[in-house]
């Protein structure tokens, strides 16, 4: 009997540790911000492609880095094409390694990732691209890899949320974004009902155009009542992130980013509806950028609105908009971003 009560006492205290973890990492981390960390999406025209030459998934020395800086979220770009090389077809096991091996070695360490399908709403198949809608690739094909995916991650507890697809655009008339991302949720909500989904915006998930061009997402049904919202922000003239000239002829301000972001936090609040800044990022080139950028992430702060900076990773060389450190020493925008841990939550 006492053997039996001693047991009880120490499964119901392990429970209580595991809980009050948990609720504690959730506590902190509601709104983390964090850093795109790309290469698994690498040489999307070169399926399925060389692991560790043409692409490469993230390693533990840049979660190590990057917690070390206070980030904790991690927007882990991946190609439909590489999990799932056949239409309705199982998941490769070897990718699904790599990419579970990621999300493990996060939630070691305490961190979040959000799973990104880095497609742009299109799919290489036997060599030509096809637009989802298109005979060759259906709404059904994408939600079917969804659901797939689902019923791999819905047991973690680190997933911060489903990025079901990145920069939707140029889509098919007869195929909005919004049809295919409700196909998406629908399938998505019959295999995991707790994990967070984020929803892209149309139009290159751009936040200034959101109410234009995406204000129709707000129609999105999901039964769990747990999506986010995910627009982009880039501070050159055409918004692309191309950053071709100087910071004059970009025609760029200290509150350029600010005047972007507006809209579609206005449309947030209109709502009552949650959002994230999957992707934003500045050069290496000018101090005035950091100016931009500082002045944007206290705006995102204030607002309650967190985001993931576009990007480190192994294999960028010499990107200037990239955070990865350069013979151990950090990139100049890191500066900024380590002031930003979380946004306000009110």
């Amino acid at each position: 009997m006492k053997i039996k009560s001693m047991m009880f006492r120490f499964i119901l205290t392990a429970l209580l540790i595991s809980g009050l973890f948990q609720g504690s990492m959730a506590q902190q981390s509601d709104l983390p911000f964090g850093i795109n960390l790309a290469g698994a999406e690498f040489a999307h025209d070169k399926i399925p492609g060389i692991y560790n030459k043409n692409y490469i998934y993230p390693t533990t020395a840049e979660l190590d880095y990057f917690k070390s800086k206070g980030l904790t979220l991690f927007r882990l770009p991946f190609l439909w094409e590489r999990i799932q090389p056949q239409l309705n077809g199982s998941l490769d096991v070897e990718e699904l390694k790599r990419m579970k091996t990621f999300v493990d070695n996060a939630k070691e360490r305490g961190l979040w990732v959000i799973l990104d399908m880095h497609n742009y709403c299109r799919r290489y198949e036997n060599g030509t691209r096809h637009i989802i809608g298109s005979p060759e690739v259906s709404i059904a094909h994408v939600a079917d890899a969804w659901a797939k995916l689902a019923g791999e991650f819905r047991s973690y507890s680190n997933i911060w949320g489903y990025g079901i697809m990145n920069e939707p655009h140029d889509l098919l008339e007869n195929t909005p974004w919004f049809n295919i991302a409700q196909g998406i949720i629908t399938q998505i909500r019959s295999v995991d009902t707790r994990t967070p989904i984020i929803v892209a915006g149309d139009s290159w998930s751009s936040a200034e155009r959101w109410p234009v061009m995406s204000g129709n997402l707000k129609n999105l049904k999901d039964p769990s009542r747990n999506l986010i919202y995910e627009g982009h922000i880039y501070f050159d003239e055409d918004a692309s992130g191309s950053y071709r000239n100087t910071y004059e002829k970009e025609m760029a301000t200290p509150s350029t980013g600010i005047v972007r972001a507006v809209p579609f936090v206005n449309w947030l609040k209109k709502n009552n509806l949650r959002g994230f800044i999957g992707e934003y990022g500045v050069p290496d080139n000018d101090p005035r950028w950091l100016v931009t950028l500082d002045n944007f992430l206290a705006y995102l702060k204030k607002n309650d609105i967190n985001g993931t900076y576009w990007a480190a990773g192994p294999m960028w060389g010499k990107y200037k908009l990239a955070v990865e450190p350069v013979n151990g020493q950090d990139r100049p925008q890191m500066k900024v971003l380590e002031k930003y841990k979380t946004a306000d939550k009110k």
